[in-house]
């Protein structure tokens, strides 16, 4: 076989690919036609990511756990305190939503 004829033949058959591609490119395009090469991806430039060590799990875990504001004596005797209020008269329970 000739090395020309072949070589030939595959730039034919790239000429008749390109034509296809463009043409399906244009059915899903909204009209405007990109210019100039695609970007190139360069695998040296990826940014890699690293590993979180096992003390900076244990520092994400302490900080994302919720702060507790009120100690449970307090929320006891904050129950306590609306519960004489409810019973006095001054408020009123929420109802329960049928939900």
């Amino acid at each position: 076989m000739n090395i020309n004829s072949i070589l030939g033949e595959l730039r034919a058959e790239r000429g008749r690919i390109d034509r296809a591609i463009s043409a399906i490119e244009g059915l899903n395009s909204t009209g405007r036609r990109k210019v100039g090469r695609p970007p190139t991806v360069r695998r040296a430039t990826r940014r890699r990511r690293g590993r979180m060590s096992a003390p900076g799990r244990a520092k994400q875990s302490q900080a994302s756990k919720p702060v507790r504001r009120m100690s449970a004596a307090a929320r006891r005797k904050m129950s306590r305190l609306l519960k004489q209020r409810w019973a006095q008269g001054e408020m009123k329970p929420r109802a329960k939503s049928a939900a």
